[in-house]
């Protein structure tokens, strides 16, 4: 928190560093001439227009007249045939500056990003209510992007930096789920064009992962923040660095662990694949580190996991199904046979994956008397008609993948359960 509150010091002592907006509505804006300040009136009046349109604490009517301007401003730049003077985009960059980089006020009760009364019943609740405040925001936000991607990127460079490359990550957290969203735009449209900055975004972003994992577990940003790496991972090149798979181990995998995972599993599991097309071999490690984060009281989030390891599979190099079967059919036979019918239903399902079908075939001198054990305690003892008949549909499955070691298998089960309930009553 206490880097957090540097940062916001900085921002500030940086935007009143920059220019001001310098009469930009009324001066041409494309000529190479600098600006006449000697006249004091005309530097009050332009010391006026910047505090106006810096303020954030306007009433209605003046909140319409800052649209009106921003707007106008919008439309100046986009219809320009000349690149913007020097000194009047640092004017633009200044009223950006200090019109986004403000201190987020403290999560809302009204609309929290993760529901912590229950664990079972996690959900994202976003705010949808447009403040007046946003309203002026986005157009700043669209000014912004505008200039990102329509300025050369020598010129952009003059005006960003390391300091305000943080100041945009620290809005990340905000609850507006729109500036969210045009956050993620504006900062994946810089990592592509201001390409030595891009280390430092990567490390910067790694900074908030690791935070969220390890000791907040509160951020409203993190699916936003994946989004763009997933566009980050896929433009890796083969052979992945090192410290792209470090990435991978110290983060993406550890975020499976979170209360919130399911909050941007889709996400997530977009970043991880990019990582299993770009090197196969991975893909065996990151379906086991999966496999031991696995949730103990969370349904939602056990049924997201059996999503993504399914997928995984889909994507796994044929040559791991050998050594991953027995270990991933025992897990998964664990779900099966789960009391939760939603996470025994969808685990079973996967039964339809032609895949999962293939791994189970590459070891199944080792893996039917795991699996057709658990189907026939579920179809003993499960409380569920539905999952008791897809347990008998896999049954079917088995006997149909080989007929001789499913009845040997099969008998030598029944053997050892009458064996143990023999010494139970004893």
């Amino acid at each position: 928190m206490g880097a957090q509150t540097n940062t916001q010091r900085s921002f500030s002592n940086l935007s009143k560093s920059l220019p001001t907006l310098k009469h930009l509505f009324d001066h041409d804006p494309f000529t190479n001439k600098p600006f006449g300040l000697t006249n004091i009136a005309l530097q009050d009046e332009i010391l006026s227009m910047v505090s106006f349109c810096s303020s954030m604490a306007l009433s209605t009517t003046s909140h319409e007249l800052k649209r009106f301007k921003l707007t106008h401003l919008f439309t100046v730049i986009k219809t320009s045939k000349k690149p913007l003077h020097h000194d009047v985009l640092s004017s633009v960059m200044s009223l950006i500056s200090v019109n986004i980089f403000r201190p987020l006020p403290p999560p809302s009760p009204a609309f929290p990003i993760t529901s912590t009364l229950a664990e079972e019943n996690e959900v994202v609740v976003s705010s949808t209510l447009p403040s007046l405040n946003w309203l002026l925001l986005e157009l700043v936000y669209e000014i912004l992007l505008w200039l990102v991607i329509n300025i050369d990127t020598q010129t952009l460079e003059k005006h960003i930096d390391h300091t305000f490359l943080l100041g945009l990550l620290s809005l990340f957290d905000s609850e507006e789920a729109k500036e969210r969203e045009s956050l993620k735009n504006v900062f994946h449209q810089i990592y592509y064009k201001l390409t030595k900055y891009r280390s430092f975004m990567r490390k910067a972003m790694s900074g908030v992962f690791l935070e969220y994992i390890f000791e907040t577990e509160r951020h409203n940003g993190i699916a936003e923040m994946l989004e763009i790496w997933g566009s980050i991972i896929n433009g890796f090149a083969v052979p992945l660095k090192e410290e792209h798979k470090v990435f991978l181990k110290r983060i993406l995998i550890p975020l499976h662990k979170v209360k919130g995972m399911q909050n941007f599993n889709k996400q997530l599991g977009y970043c991880v694949y990019q990582f299993v097309e770009k090197e196969s071999e991975l893909g065996g490690f990151i379906v086991r580190k999966i496999m031991k984060y696995w949730p103990q009281a969370n349904s939602q989030k056990e049924i997201k996991l059996i999503e993504e390891l399914e997928d995984l599979v889909e994507k796994l190099d044929p040559k791991l199904y050998r050594d991953l079967a027995l270990p991933f059919c025992s897990h998964m036979t664990k779900c099966f046979k789960s009391l939760n019918s939603m996470v025994a239903e969808r685990s079973l399902y996967m039964w339809s994956s032609e895949a999962f079908v293939t791994m189970v075939s590459t070891a199944m001198e080792e893996v039917f008397p795991v699996i057709l054990r658990g189907m026939e305690n579920i179809i003993r003892s499960h409380w569920n008609e539905n999952v008791k008949e897809l347990a008998r549909n896999v049954k079917v499955i088995l006997q149909e993948m080989n007929p001789i070691l499913y009845h040997k298998t099969l008998h030598q089960n029944r053997s050892k359960q009458f064996k143990a309930t023999q010494i139970n009553r004893l």
